[in-house]
C-alpha cells in the first residue's frame, strides 16, 4: 500500500479516536490532512475498492477489519516514533510529529520492534 493510502487509514483512525464514533465524515478527512475534497474523494475510491474502507453514499467512512489493521499499525508506529524523538531525542514536539510521520511508512518491522521496546523500557515517566 502506498504512503498516501496509509495516511488516510491513520487519519480515519485519529477522527474516529477524536469524534468516539466509527464514522467519519469525508469532509474531516480533507480537513485533518489539509487536503481538497475531490482527493479525499479519490483516494477513498482505491481504498474501498481494496477492501480497506466501506463508504455511505451520503460520505461516511469506516474502516473494515483489514483498514482497521493497516490504521492501528500505521499509528502504533507513529505514536512510538514521536515520542522517541521527542521525548528521548528532546526534539521540538511539531518537528518530532512531522519526522514520524515521514519515518513511520518506511522503517522496518524489526526496527520498529527493537524501537518500541527501547522506548517502552527507557521513557518511564517521560511524556
Amino acid at each position: 500500500m502506498k504512503k498516501s493510502g496509509q495516511d488516510y487509514l491513520e487519519a480515519i483512525l485519529v477522527l474516529e479516536l477524536q469524534h468516539g464514533t466509527k464514522k467519519v465524515r469525508s469532509t474531516d478527512i480533507a480537513r485533518h490532512l489539509n487536503v481538497s475534497k475531490p482527493s479525499v474523494s479519490r483516494a477513498m475510491g482505491v481504498l474501498k475498492e481494496g477492501g480497506y474502507i466501506e463508504m455511505e453514499s451520503y460520505g461516511e467512512v469506516s474502516l473494515t477489519g483489514e483498514g482497521r489493521q493497516v490504521a492501528e499499525e500505521v499509528y502504533d508506529r507513529h505514536r512510538t516514533l514521536t515520542r522517541f524523538i521527542r521525548d528521548i531525542l528532546g526534539v521540538d514536539a511539531a518537528l518530532a510529529e512531522h519526522d514520524a510521520c515521514l519515518i513511520e511508512h518506511d522503517i522496518s518491522n524489526e526496527t520498529m520492534k527493537a524501537l518500541s521496546a527501547y522506548v517502552r523500557d527507557h521513557a518511564k515517566g517521560i511524556g
